[in-house]
């Protein structure tokens, strides 16, 4: 076994074992962990297959910028633990079959869609070119209509999202940054001259004598 299929075969397995840890972790704040593991190993495979951009993309996207706003939200919800694990096992077995039907389909679509045996040739001036660059090529020259769509429905999502957000409520506390840029010394803190009362405390009367006289 040559390197290149030791590192494989090591980063597929680490793969495998932090996917099946991210369904069956008691603690979501593991699973997720679990999961940026799985993203760094997945990250790593692409590498080794001289997927650049794919590679270096995952990492930034996903386990730089979502799996730690995951992560946080995670850890600042107070998740209760029993109730979303009640059941798990009990649907375990179909999960597992419907897990292994998706990968047979999509092993089969790209077993037909990428033949690897017979790979067509890159033209001579793309085959030059870094992967990234390559990439950037294909998609903003054949590909152009397709991004400028998707753009836009995220777009619109990212709209959707904020619009949905920062809907006023009776519940929902917010600041403006406008009004703490305009705010003042005599905004913040208002001195107020409260003249003195004391109360005159009342007189007390003297105890009654407990003895007899003789």
């Amino acid at each position: 076994m040559d390197t290149f299929s030791l590192l494989f075969y090591t980063f597929a397995s680490v793969l495998v074992f932090a996917a099946f840890r991210v369904i069956t972790a008691k603690s979501p704040v593991s699973a997720a962990l679990h999961l940026v593991l799985a993203f760094f190993s997945a990250s790593c495979v692409w590498m080794l297959l001289q997927a650049e951009f794919l590679s270096i993309a995952l990492v930034l996207v996903y386990v730089g910028a979502v799996m730690v706003l995951f992560l946080f939200v995670v850890m600042m919800l107070d998740i209760n633990i029993d109730s979303i694990r009640q059941g798990f096992w009990k649907h375990f077995p179909m999960a597992g079959l419907i897990g292994a039907l998706i990968a047979v389909e999509m092993a089969f679509v790209l077993k037909r869609g990428f033949d690897v045996a017979s790979p067509k040739p890159f033209p001579a001036d793309i085959a030059k070119m870094p992967n990234a660059k390559a990439l950037g090529v294909e998609l903003f020259s054949h590909y152009l209509f397709p991004v400028q769509v998707a753009a836009v429905i995220l777009l619109v999502a990212i709209i959707a999202a904020i619009a949905l957000t920062l809907r006023k409520r009776k519940d929902s506390h917010y600041q403006n940054p406008a009004d703490q840029v305009r705010a003042k010394k005599a905004d913040r803190l208002r001195v107020v001259k409260v003249s003195p009362v004391m109360e005159v405390p009342a007189a007390t009367e003297a105890p009654a004598p407990t003895g007899g006289q003789s």
